[in-house]
């Protein structure tokens, strides 16, 4: 199915083919006739499907047939969870308008970063504005910005928005908006709180699921490997020095371990680098650019980072730390395999975390064989079931282990020291 027979525009089309699209992705062939005819649409796709594109291109031409005046007026409105992912939608954006008749001005505003540029940028206003919630209220309170002109309103990443706590204000931003709009709410999970949203924003919205269609599941080879918590370090060294992975991604829990994990992989001779919330925007670019360009091998990262961040060909994804829910896990990995290639997840598994990880298969419907590498066998053994658990064991999340004895702790806790001092 060519792009030319979804409804979109000449310019539009030659825009989406310079952005290396050859056809409509599932999203992109669904989605764009029903903005373009101005329908609120509700979709749950996973990422690297192409849902960015699915509703920054048929905005893009509603913003091209519609009338501009001066200073511009804000016509849509785009609300992500993340910094990371506001620049990136933003820059998605400014691609695809290079092939339009006009130029378009889109404002991308975040926290973080001082608010007196991005005040400077909306000077004599803007068309399109992509922004996180909260720096978008601190610009409506210095009257920097109007948003009661919104016709349409992107919530990309919902489920994320409501995760990280920012439904008070998005309740604050939807007071403000006129109530007659289009609402395109995207989210690759559906929980309770998105559905709520949902009814309350979306009016007879197309209903769209591509997540769960196999056609469209991502090609990534899952993995778990049995280790002792002090050994991971040396594993992941080990596995970086035998497959030569040009670049990595891996997901720790805390900013602390980001930096000693990163000084570790550096003092061996590993070119790696740590992102965390402490990083300033402009580390943070420089950090990615330089993964990207070959210059770094690992990207040692908290949770920041697990959407939003798209790293080209990444072949694998570690989960040093394993994620806190089953949700987070899905968008960890979803850094590989993107666009088409494959990729890899490795999670490493250490006896305290085991009933942890089998809660996540759970929620996933998978069940992982246990892998041991040789030289790298686990001393420390949970008392949960593992590869060979059934399924109604499964079903109640797995086995709980005994309560740790102090002499265990303190075993444990030597071993922790050891490999901290290593």
């Amino acid at each position: 199915m060519p792009f030319t027979s979804i409804g979109l525009q000449p310019s539009l089309v030659q825009a989406a083919l310079s952005q290396g699209y050859i056809a409509p992705t599932a999203i992109q062939g669904t989605a764009i006739p029903a903005i373009l005819q101005g329908r609120d649409v509700l979709a749950t796709a996973q990422t690297g499907s192409g849902k960015t594109a699915a509703f920054c291109l048929p905005l893009l031409q509603q913003w091209l047939t519609s009338r501009q005046g001066s200073p511009r007026q804000v016509q849509t409105l785009i609300l992500l969870p993340t910094r990371e992912l506001a620049v990136q939608v933003g820059n998605t954006l400014r691609e695809l308008a290079l092939s339009l008749p006009r130029s378009v001005k889109v404002a991308v505003v975040y926290g973080g970063v001082s608010i007196n540029p991005q005040m400077m940028t909306l000077r004599g206003g803007a068309d399109i504005v992509v922004a996180t919630p909260g720096r978008l209220l601190d610009l409506i309170a210095s009257n920097a910005l109007n948003i009661s002109t919104v016709s349409s309103l992107v919530l990309d990443e919902a489920d994320r928005l409501l995760d990280l706590g920012f439904a008070d204000e998005l309740g604050s931003l939807l007071a403000l908006l006129p109530p007659y709009r289009q609402n395109l709410l995207f989210s690759a999970t559906f929980p309770p709180a998105v559905h709520t949203l949902a009814e309350q924003q979306l009016s007879q919205p197309l209903r769209i699921d591509i997540a769960q269609a196999a056609a469209t599941a991502p090609d990534i080879r899952q993995r778990a490997i049995e280790v002792d918590a002090s050994q991971r370090t040396m594993l992941l060294r080990h596995l970086l020095q035998t497959h030569g992975w040009d670049r990595v991604l891996v997901f720790v829990a805390s900013r602390q371990a980001a930096d000693r994990v990163t000084g570790k992989l550096q003092s061996a001779g590993i070119r790696a680098a740590a992102l965390h919330g402490d990083c300033s925007q402009g580390q943070r670019g420089q950090v990615l650019a330089n993964l990207k360009s070959g210059q770094l091998q690992v990207l040692v990262a908290t949770d920041v980072a697990a959407r939003g961040i798209d790293i080209p060909l990444l072949p694998v994804v570690f989960n040093y730390d394993l994620p806190r829910s089953p949700v987070d896990y899905t968008h960890r990995i979803g850094r590989t395999g993107r666009a088409g290639a494959s990729g890899e997840a490795i999670s490493f598994i250490s006896a305290d975390c085991a009933a942890h990880f089998q809660l996540i298969e759970k929620r996933q419907q998978l069940r992982l064989q246990r892998e041991q590498i040789a030289g790298f066998e686990p001393t420390v053994t949970a008392n949960v079931v593992n590869a060979g658990y059934t399924a109604e064991q499964a079903g109640n999340g797995g086995i709980k282990g005994k309560r740790k004895s102090k002499k265990d702790k303190l075993r444990e806790a030597a071993a922790q020291q050891q490999a901290d001092n290593s």
